[in-house]
């Protein structure tokens, strides 16, 4: 009783906590200076912008080295598909490494070694000599990708304090979009060498900052750190603040023992299901795949909406009125706890084997030559500026709506997502671009 009553308080709005804790925290948050804190979430969201540009990399430098002299590197259809969807692959590895790099040498060493593999990958893309030599290249990228998408969060997360928290970590999906742009704009003027060479800059830049910001005084004290923990909050909340109540807070609520296999696992399920949708992709089409996936996440969202429903209306009722007890009563947390670890692997495994990696080739495919840098750079902005947005208000939504019908509230969408497909999404499976083209255009193939 005492975990899911602890959950709610997580999960849901916390209207019941004691009104002098609120006090004694509102207090300190008042002598909080924050211009440190910021400068360390800006050095951090240099990684988020390392993976934007990663990410708009393959727009502009695909039509140049499809058409490129040297026959070495220059790509056929399938090559340059490969060369856009194969960071995907590394992006995916990178997750799992960097499950275990957070917990090992910390969140800042993690974001300072995933600059390495942005820099030797995008070097390795410079100096290429052969398609190979390209393909290592966006490995690498993706492999840091993959890490700077899961410590970056984290790392923001744990500096920063209640107040700023939300904007804070909304910030990562708009860096995002903003290194998208920039790879975009970038690549108007720059051929796609010295775009490589751009694209380098701002994980040579988060290497450097990184250097002079501390570690999370979540990870230290988990280390047994305590001297060094003090410090790093004295350094992220100015001299003011007082550095040893903010560390015995933390050390209190410190409930995440599991947080390690989760991220493995989710990780995990990522790897496996994505490889999986690029091998039956050309099998079972484009479509079929998107349609099981939105089924896979419409299912599981509403699943999630059941669990914090049943999770509310439990807690609600554990006053000693139940006339017959039964094993839910007696713990509510092993009884519903199932429901949500299965919701959130059915979703993870629907998500990539559909709407993770198929909508950025599909974008590749049905756009004519002459709209396609503006067309996907629109629905690259649309989705990562979404995802934004979604970021930014999730807080708000519970609030409005409670956990469940948050959820329920994504699941319709995801219903929507699966009419949508249904009727207006084109299959492309075994289809040339030509083909493609000529069936939007309603003219014989």
């Amino acid at each position: 009783m005492i975990e899911i009553q602890n959950e709610s308080r997580r999960l849901l709005d916390t209207e019941d906590e004691d009104t002098g804790v609120r006090s004694e925290q509102d207090a300190y948050l008042d002598k909080v200076k924050n211009g440190k804190l910021f400068l360390a979430s800006l050095a951090a969201v240099l990684g988020p912008l390392s993976f934007g540009f990663v990410l708009g990399y393959s727009s502009p430098a695909i039509p140049e080295l499809s058409t490129i002299t040297d026959p070495r590197l220059r790509l056929d259809d399938d090559e340059a598909s490969w060369f856009g969807s194969i960071v995907t692959i590394g992006a995916a590895i990178g997750g799992l490494l960097g499950g275990w790099m957070v917990d090992k040498i910390g969140r800042k060493l993690s974001l300072m070694f995933c600059a390495l593999p942005y820099i030797f990958g995008f070097t390795i893309v410079i100096a290429a000599q052969n398609v190979w030599m390209l393909y290592l290249g966006r490995v690498l990228t993706g492999l840091a990708s993959g890490v700077t998408s899961l410590v970056v969060p984290l790392y923001i997360s744990e500096i920063a304090h209640e107040r700023v928290r939300g904007t804070m970590g909304s910030c990562v999906q708009l860096m995002v979009v903003t290194g998208i742009m920039g790879a975009y704009i970038a690549g108007m003027f720059l051929d796609w060498r010295w775009l490589a060479i751009c694209c380098s800059i701002p994980p040579t830049m988060m290497m450097v900052f990184m250097c002079f910001m501390p570690e999370t005084p979540r990870f230290l004290l988990s280390q047994g750190k305590r001297r060094e923990a003090e410090e790093a909050v004295r350094f992220l909340r100015g001299p003011d603040a007082p550095a040893e109540w903010e560390c015995a807070r933390i050390e209190e609520a410190s409930d995440n023992q599991n947080s390690n296999v989760a991220t493995v696992v989710v990780a995990a399920i990522q790897v496996v299901f994505t490889a999986v949708a690029a091998l039956v992709m050309d099998r079972a089409g484009r479509k079929l795949l998107l349609i099981l996936s939105g089924v896979s996440m419409c299912l599981s969202t509403a699943a999630f909406g059941v669990y914090f429903k049943l999770s509310s209306e439990t807690h609600g009722n554990s006053s000693g009125l139940f006339l017959v007890e039964s094993p839910l009563a007696e713990d509510p947390a092993a009884g519903l706890s199932w429901l949500a670890l299965a919701s959130m692997g059915f979703f993870i495994t629907g998500f990539s084997l559909g709407w993770g990696p198929i909508p950025w080739l599909v974008m590749s495919e049905i756009f004519p030559s002459r709209v396609k840098g503006f067309a996907s750079s629109v629905c690259v902005l649309t989705n990562w500026g979404s995802a934004f947005i979604i970021t930014k208000t999730f807080q708000d939504l519970m609030d409005l709506l409670t956990s469940a019908g948050t959820f329920w509230l994504f699941s319709g969408c995801c219903a929507l997502n699966i009419v949508f497909t249904i009727l207006f999404v084109p299959e492309t499976k075994g289809k040339s671009l030509e083909q493609i083209q000529a069936q939007f255009k309603g003219t014989p193939e």
